[in-house]
């Protein structure tokens, strides 16, 4: 546990990063954000955590609303988004689509204004459908920023991409916080190996947004980032084009493969995680639209059928065997199909799995704090300033 003057330190710290960009901004895809602006993340979350362990209180907020929409199952995402409103003096509200007005034709613009009447943030989950998610939260963001322009909001409140079909950075940016901790700091990570591999599931339609989050976020660091799948499964070419000049803008690297064993050969990193191919998710988000259940029923069995061909691409011990000194660190986003637990077959084995559930559990414990992270950045132009006056007061989160 840090005490008061080695956060002072790690305060310190953030004064050297440019993070004033962020202020009033928005947070959608890790990509459009500069390097020091991600550390500036980084840095808040471990300074937040540190705050709590320490039992200084960081409520910064006496009032206010988080707004939270997830138009898709959550559990860690949901339950770290309210975490980290919480953490800050924020209450949540969440939007149920089924229970307003958006369920009787109300459109993106009014809703986007209703809900964001003393509102400081709004956390939206939208991951289902290629073309779908991304565009809505810049719907959103457009509608709340037009409210504010002409008067209707006396304040814009910051959105926070919570999962949508491009990217998942409240997540990667979690996984990259654990690394970062797992290795011993930034400076360590430059030539680390890292396998981003499919892996067998008996569900289909999962998104694509951390597999192409994580091209996108860890080519950034200097490694050597390995992307694996079956044929078909691609990602988006765009986010492997972002990946491409991330690696070569960082002295690192980034190419694709078709098989685990090659992406596990002395990885450091291993990331085995299903999703759904691209071709797939664009074809789904079209019947959709249709409203064709039928074909959707159609295109599930497909699926279901072409993924049980690849049923040998999971994390075994023999895999985990091959990679660096035999001691890569396994990461998922969970939860994971386990053969013989959760499934019959999956994406890793039973023994794999629990040797990792405490590091799995730590890497879930991050994302609390970065989207903590992200709001409060959003929120203070000074955020260093700010923090300092908190330690100062050291009001006991604890009494």
């Amino acid at each position: 546990m840090k005490d008061k003057t080695a956060i002072k330190t790690m305060i310190e710290k953030l004064k050297t990063l440019k993070s004033e960009g962020m202020y009033l901004d928005d947070f959608f895809l890790t990509w459009d954000k500069t390097d020091d602006e991600l550390a500036a993340v980084f840095q808040v979350a471990e300074i937040l955590r540190a705050m709590r362990e320490a039992n200084i209180s960081p409520k910064v907020f006496s009032s206010g609303l988080g707004i939270s929409n997830f138009r898709d199952n959550s559990t860690r995402t949901r339950f770290s988004f309210a975490s980290a409103c919480n953490l800050l003096g924020l209450e949540v509200q969440d939007l149920n689509e089924e229970q307003s007005q958006i369920a009787h034709g109300e459109t993106v613009r009014e809703t986007a204004n209703m809900i964001s009447f003393m509102a400081d943030v709004i956390g939206i989950r939208d991951d289902m459908y290629i073309g779908k998610g991304h565009t809505y939260m810049k719907e959103v963001a457009s509608a709340v920023q037009e409210g504010f322009d002409q008067g209707v909001l006396e304040q814009r409140p910051t959105l926070v991409n919570l999962q949508c079909d491009i990217d998942h950075p409240t997540q990667t940016m979690a996984d990259m916080l654990h690394v970062i901790n797992h290795f011993g700091g930034v400076e360590n990570l430059k030539g680390k190996k890292v396998a981003m591999t499919w892996a067998y599931s008996p569900s289909y339609g999962k998104p694509l947004s951390v597999p192409q989050g994580v091209i996108g976020l860890f080519t950034r660091f200097g490694m050597d980032v390995v992307l694996a799948h079956p044929e078909g499964y691609n990602v988006m070419s765009e986010v492997e084009e972002v990946a491409r000049k991330n690696a070569e803008s960082n002295g690192g690297s980034y190419k694709r493969v078709d098989t685990m064993a090659e992406a596990f050969k002395d990885a450091d990193i291993v990331y085995p995680k299903s999703w759904a191919p691209f071709a797939v998710m664009e074809e789904r988000t079209e019947i959709v639209e249709h409203n064709d259940q039928a074909g959707l029923k159609e295109l599930e069995q497909r699926c279901l059928l072409n993924n049980a061909k690849f049923k040998d691409w999971t994390c075994t011990e023999e895999l985990m065997a091959t990679t660096k000194d035999g001691k890569a660190l396994y990461m998922h986003c969970l939860p994971a199909d386990i053969t013989g637990v959760s499934c019959k077959e999956g994406e890793v084995e039973a023994s794999v799995f629990d040797r990792y559930i405490v590091d799995l559990y730590k890497e879930a414990s991050y994302k609390p704090y970065v989207i903590a992270a992200m709001i409060f950045l959003a929120r203070f132009k000074d955020p260093a300033a700010k923090l300092e006056q908190i330690l100062e007061k050291g009001k006991q989160r604890i009494k």
